[in-house]
């Protein structure tokens, strides 16, 4: 069975800093791409970052440099690095792969920015 389970996420103010964490296991983790998507209420869940199993990333429009994801094979982490925080980054991030034909997702971690 594979599992993700985020942590990291809370209430900061606008210009603010959060680390995102995504703990994967029941997987070979570092032959699998990671993904972090994000979801407001009445919007469709977006892609936010990607990467590699080589550690390739990319990056959403949006995030304007703001943001790093990168990879820990040995700890099976996935982290996301937010800086410079928005209020519209406000939302539930998501820790996704897709893993033996299925997308496998995390129960989420709540962000909210403060204006």
């Amino acid at each position: 069975q594979v599992r993700l389970v985020e942590s990291g996420g809370g209430a900061v103010q606008s210009g603010g800093s959060l680390r995102l964490s995504c703990a994967a296991s029941g997987i070979n983790f570092r032959l699998f791409e990671m993904n972090w998507y994000r979801q407001t209420p009445g919007k469709q869940r977006e892609l936010v970052a990607k990467i590699s199993p080589n550690s390739a990333t990319t990056y959403a429009d949006f995030v304007e440099g703001r943001f790093t994801i990168s990879r820990n094979n040995v700890r099976t982490t996935v982290a996301l690095q937010m800086n410079d925080l928005r209020p519209e980054d406000t939302a539930v991030y998501y820790c996704h792969t897709v893993a033996r034909g299925n997308a496998w997702w995390g129960q989420g971690t709540r962000v909210t920015v403060s204006s």
